[in-house]
């Protein structure tokens, strides 16, 4: 079995690429996308556009009277289930466009497994309902609000949602070809859309949770004790970042859709990190 091109950034060690991985080039960054997505929607309810308290029908035509707010999405309690039905086993996400995303929310009352505020249930389909959400309100496309509010101030350019197709670097098949990624930049986008270079988004990881330069770090990132983490997986790319309280953090991709293998690699080298400047050069 050959090795699995990986790159790890971390608070004490320089960056370092293997087997072929690039932390100049576009990868896919999965469901990483999503602390972005909310720190969208912490930035735009900042300045006013929204409040996280909205009902999700203030926003977008779903059926009044779910309870839905967009705190809610952003929390993973809405009681939305994980996926959006109707799911391809290849390409998953292709046949997601915005008229579907619509229509889904037309009917939200009828996709939700129990009711909102209540048990936690990890969900793409939210997310998705959610960048949508965000960019009603702001009456402006979601990458373009993400620049605007997020990657504009923190000065990170590295980030797109259809990248050129000469600086993407993609995971490796059968004589080496390179192969298809999942089609993500329609609805699901804000939910696991994103391309971005590792470099980048390490420089995010230590902004947003190290040097915390747009404020407290948004709902959407995950907690364990003093680890603030998120992962992300698409089928032949997966990340790791996290951050701990006293400065330690970590950014591990992988040209690997194995999403387990690249977070127990990315809390080993957290665990053997010390604090740190952040080292993203």
């Amino acid at each position: 079995m050959s090795a699995i091109p990986t790159c790890v950034f971390t608070s004490s060690d320089a960056p370092r690429a293997e087997h072929g991985h690039d932390p100049d080039r576009f990868v896919q960054i999965g469901s990483l996308t999503k602390p972005l997505t909310g720190t969208l929607l912490v930035r735009l309810a900042e300045t006013g556009v929204l409040h996280l308290d909205d009902p999700l029908d203030t926003h977008l035509p779903a059926p009044a009277g779910t309870g839905i707010t967009l705190r809610h999405l952003a929390l993973h309690t809405s009681g939305l289930p994980r996926l959006p039905p109707g799911l391809r086993r290849f390409d998953p996400y292709a046949s997601l466009d915005a008229q579907r995303l619509d229509a889904l929310v037309r009917r939200v009352d009828s996709l939700v497994t129990g009711p909102p505020d209540g048990t936690e249930e990890y969900s793409n389909l939210g997310y998705a309902v959610l960048g949508a959400a965000l960019a009603s309100a702001a009456g402006a496309p979601y990458a373009e609000l993400l620049h605007q509010y997020v990657l504009a101030p923190l000065d990170i350019t590295e980030v797109a949602s259809n990248p050129p197709q000469d600086q993407r670097l993609y995971a490796r098949g059968l004589f080496g070809r390179p192969r298809r990624p999942w089609t993500m930049d329609g609805a699901i986008l804000p939910a696991g859309g994103l391309w971005a270079t590792p470099r980048a988004t390490a420089r995010l990881v230590t902004a947003l949770l190290v040097e915390r330069r747009l404020g407290e770090p948004a709902p959407s990132w995950q907690t364990s004790g003093p680890l603030l983490w998120h992962n992300g997986a698409t089928g032949d790319a997966s990340v790791f970042a996290g951050a701990m309280a006293d400065g330690r953090w970590v950014l591990v991709h992988r040209l690997s859709g194995d999403a387990e293998g690249t977070d127990q690699l990315g809390i080993e080298r957290l665990r053997h990190a010390s604090p740190g400047p952040s080292r993203t050069g």
